[in-house]
């Protein structure tokens, strides 16, 4: 079968290799969908943390169930899939208690462990969730917009507060969705006028802030001077991270939803005035997965304007970093089997 590894950053290489074979509880799965998200081009660019070279990327997966070896499960061969990339170990304290997507020995597939960018690949079954009743492409968003999901639930937000989303990317997107969603008026604050003109068209967001046109202020007028009460800094970059601080109101939350690979630092006196909450957000668990599938299902979520590009297997390593260049305009990418 063929696989498409990342042997170093700025390196992809095409190689054969034999089909996995399935053990005891897994089953072997058909790759259809694979969607690219941040993770992918930073582990492409070698700014990816907890990340190792060489490695099969892509854990945001659609398939189809070729076999199965588990004496009881309500999967069956032929099963459309989406798949939990996060393979945790069920015994540490996380994991005892609800909290698998941030087990202390987590393997992420496509980032610790080999993923889902070849034709087929094994999952314990206990990581699959049926997707029949959805499109392949839609499957493939699950993921990432679960992560987004669970973000929205970190934050305990209630009805009718604002909540400011920073980075209007795929994440940042699936963020503001979810919070509207639940009841919450949307700020949108990016440097792109092009991402918050499709913030404002896809997820309904009530306002849309520049970056680079004084956001403070602007922000402060939008709220009568209080600000929001949460804060999702989805940038994964350091100095919007450092400084989201000074966008939440006292008593407020922040929820760091991107990751960075550096230190992060803010003024403790300020910190403490507005006796601000520091949440940070990641993965996601099967609840978020079942709800993003149930969105999905209720026509919540729009997938055919978020996936901006398809493009066949055999065709990535040529096209890959064109998704990069901020005027391919890409939201997500998307590769067909």
């Amino acid at each position: 079968m063929k696989s498409i590894r990342c042997e170093q950053p700025n390196q992809f290489i095409m190689r054969e290799v034999e089909q996995p074979s399935v053990k005891e509880g897994e089953a072997l799965i058909r790759i259809r969908r694979i969607g690219i998200c941040g993770t992918d081009y930073h582990a492409y660019r070698g700014r990816q943390p907890f990340f190792s070279y060489p490695r099969i990327l892509g854990h945001e997966l659609a398939g189809e169930i070729e076999s199965i070896h588990a004496e009881q499960s309500e999967f069956a061969v032929g099963d459309a899939v989406t798949i939990i990339p996060y393979l945790e170990c069920g015994k540490c304290i996380a994991c005892r208690n609800g909290k698998p997507n941030c087990c202390h020995k987590l393997k992420v597939l496509g980032v610790h462990t080999e993923g889902g960018m070849q034709e087929y690949i094994t999952v314990p079954v206990t990581h699959l969730i049926q997707t029949n009743h959805i499109t392949l492409d839609q499957a493939a968003t699950v993921e990432c917009f679960s992560i987004g999901a669970h973000a929205v639930r970190r934050a305990e937000i209630k009805q009718g507060e604002f909540a400011l989303v920073i980075g209007a990317g795929p994440i940042g997107l699936g963020v503001m969705k979810f919070a509207k969603l639940a009841g919450v008026r949307v700020i949108a604050l990016d440097i792109s006028n092009q991402r918050l003109e499709f913030s404002k068209q896809w997820t309904s967001a009530d306002y849309t802030v520049s970056a680079l046109d004084n956001p403070l202020e602007e922000i402060k007028r939008i709220t009568d001077g209080e600000f929001p009460t949460v804060v999702f800094d989805v940038t994964g970059n350091t100095h919007s991270m450092n400084n989201a601080y000074q966008y939440a109101a006292h008593g407020g939350r922040i929820v760091y939803v991107g990751l960075v690979q550096a230190d992060l630092s803010f003024p403790d006196p300020e910190f403490h005035r507005r006796e601000l909450t520091l949440l940070s957000s990641r993965n996601a668990t099967r609840e978020d997965f079942e709800y993003v599938i149930k969105m999905i299902q209720e026509k919540h979520m729009d997938t055919d304007t978020y996936i901006t590009s398809r493009t066949p297997f055999d065709q990535i390593i040529e096209k890959f970093e064109t998704f990069m260049e901020p005027e391919s305009n890409t939201i997500k990418a998307m590769i067909t089997l």
